[in-house]
């Protein structure tokens, strides 16, 4: 059984609607194509939040799986319907709602729990802007999750990504938030209570996901074996696919003996949106983490910026991210100098995991190469690999 809240997911009436010959009490999976969204299923979604609610109709908008960039699906499936609803009780709910389920093909992975128990438990309280979650449920027997989250298109949200240009300032401002989001959780106790399930960046399932040699390092290996552009960018900076896993791990154990926090845990630029305000928020949550701080900060200011910006800025930026936390009430935060040098460590993995990963359907070529050109000239420019060594020289002692 799969548990939202400490209630079994039988309470929460995750069941068929009836279809002749079948017995309405048995369990399904949550649904992975847009025609199985129906009436049923979308008011069964969100009771999981809004128990009293009735949806009276649901018709689907669109949905997104691989398209070569354009809408920027990666690990999840997003089915965007608009819904009408009975009675009062829904009088403050979304008419459109983006569903993201799990991708067809892809398995059981624990990027799905992550992001799950992030909107089920945390979304209310975050202090940075996320979409609003009407309905979150995860069920591993059938390997299924479903998130009903508001469609921030029709707020006239915009969704930058590395093709996108973005100024110092705005970058400045998700920083700004990011700090308050570090802030916030800076060392809590709460780890070890009700957040126990935040996972560190150096044990756990997306941990071993992302290290064991049949995971994520098998799918590095391919991409960098057939794709000549990531296999020369590796080359550019005097590393291979298995280096750089190394020197991730090094830095992760080194950085885990640092002050933790909530971290996004995938914070570049392309898991953002801005408001026509110029507010600023976060998206897709599934790597969420404990860990340190430059580990959101340096993957969103290596991203957002050009290369000629990110030379230009990234140190002034740096210095107002420490401004910001303490700000917000830290009284430990790290000196401006060693947040720098954690920058030149965190880059190992942004390079690594953050796009050698990424096949070239999911975002397209263009959005693939102009991330992979940024994150590699940092790695060179930041001299990561003279600063690794040391850290792995280090460790072997």
């Amino acid at each position: 059984m799969c548990f939202i809240d400490g209630v079994e997911a039988d309470a929460l009436t995750w069941r068929h609607h009836p279809v002749e010959g079948k017995d309405p009490m048995t369990p399904r999976a949550i649904p992975l194509e847009p025609e199985d969204f129906d009436t049923n299923v979308v008011q069964e979604l969100i009771r999981t939040k809004y128990p009293d609610v009735t949806v009276e109709s649901v018709s689907v908008f669109d949905s997104a799986l691989s398209t070569d960039g354009d809408q920027r699906v990666s690990t999840a499936r997003r089915i965007t319907v608009d819904v009408d609803y009975g009675g009062e009780a829904s009088h403050d709910l979304p008419r459109r709602l983006t569903i993201k389920v799990a991708r067809p093909g892809l398995g059981d992975i624990p990027l799905y729990d992550n992001e799950v128990s992030v909107y089920e438990h945390l979304a209310d309280e975050l202090p940075v802007m996320v979409p609003r979650c009407v309905g979150a449920v995860r069920d591993k027997s059938t390997s299924s999750f479903g998130l009903a989250l508001e469609d921030l298109r029709v707020r006239d949200a915009e969704f930058p990504n590395v093709l996108t240009p973005v100024d110092a300032g705005g970058v400045e401002h998700i920083v700004g938030q990011l700090a308050i989001l570090h802030a916030r959780y800076w060392q809590t106790s709460r780890f070890d209570g009700d957040l126990s399930w935040v996972q560190p960046h150096t044990s756990g399932p997306i941990h071993d996901l992302f290290t064991h040699e049949g995971g994520v390092p098998m799918l590095v290996n391919w991409e960098v074996q057939t794709q000549q552009f990531k296999r020369e960018l590796v080359e550019s900076v005097g590393e291979t696919a298995s280096t750089l896993l190394q020197k991730v791990n090094a830095a992760q154990l080194h950085q885990a003996a640092l002050p933790t926090t909530l971290l996004h845990g995938d914070c570049h630029i392309g898991n953002t949106y801005v408001l026509p305000d110029g507010r600023r928020g976060l998206l897709d949550w599934q790597l969420s983490a404990r860990g340190f701080c430059m580990h959101d900060v340096s993957y969103l200011i290596i991203t957002a910026l050009s290369v000629k910006d990110r030379r230009t800025y990234e140190d002034e930026l740096i210095e107002y991210y420490r401004q910001q936390l303490t700000h917000a009430g830290v009284t430990d935060a790290p000196s401006v100098e060693q947040l720098r040098y954690e920058h030149r460590l965190a880059a190992a993995w942004c390079f690594y995991i953050g796009w050698l990963t990424t096949p070239l359907e999911n975002y397209g070529w263009e959005i693939n190469v102009a991330n992979q050109i940024r994150l590699a000239t940092a790695y060179r420019d930041l001299d990561s690999k003279t600063a690794l060594d040391d850290v792995l020289a280090k460790g072997s002692r």
